[in-house]
């Protein structure tokens, strides 16, 4: 095997290995379960299609991480402008959880979709990822100090609406569309990050 097919397959596995972070950090960006996936699909297209430009040993997760952050935003500049579906209508079409921790998850989603989009990104590469906050700042060209503090603030604010229980959304914006096994990991690890002091 040459080392060039050999770098081929390392870069394919990292790649798999990497790909359910990829899909949670869509979800975040997103906060709609299709717009996730077709955004995860685009991003490993632009990675194999331009995996030479990758130097091996460096951090291939967050090369990763930045072609999906500017596949997204490229997404939002093509898009047109779409009239949002009445949330009172999708409310009423939807069945609430029949267990408390579905409605502990609902609470926390609804929060944790409160949280300015700065803010939702920093914490979740920070709690997901474990990315130092000087990975985090050249990722999305802040200071050091700006992702201290949409960290602290994104954390005050989950905590201070769970705490007071005003999880209801604004009426001007859209649950976020994603399933169980999303929710539940999202939670564990925004969870984790309370306890530990992230």
């Amino acid at each position: 095997m040459t080392t060039q097919t050999q770098d081929s397959g390392d870069f394919h596995e990292q790649l798999k290995t990497i790909l359910p972070r990829l899909r949670i950090y869509a979800l975040s960006l997103t906060r709609d379960r299709d717009q996730a996936d077709d955004l995860v699909h685009d991003t490993v297209i632009k990675a194999l299609t331009g995996r030479n430009s990758f130097q091996p040993g460096t951090n291939l997760a967050a090369w990763l991480f930045r072609i999906q952050r500017n596949e997204f935003i490229s997404g939002l500049r093509r898009r047109r402008p779409t009239v949002p579906v009445d949330t009172a209508i999708a409310e009423s079409l939807s069945h609430p959880p029949h267990q408390e921790s579905g409605l502990v998850m609902r609470e926390f989603m609804s929060a944790f979709a409160k949280l300015a989009a700065a803010q939702r990104e920093a914490l979740l590469l920070a709690v997901l990822e474990g990315l130092p906050y000087e990975t985090i700042a050249e990722h999305t060209g802040v200071s050091v100090g700006t992702v201290k503090s949409r960290i602290s603030r994104a954390r005050d604010t989950l905590e201070r609406l769970l705490l007071e229980g005003d999880t209801r959304r604004p009426a001007d914006t859209r649950r976020p569309s994603v399933d169980r096994r999303d929710e539940e990991s999202l939670a564990a690890t925004v969870k984790a990050s309370f306890q530990s002091g992230v």
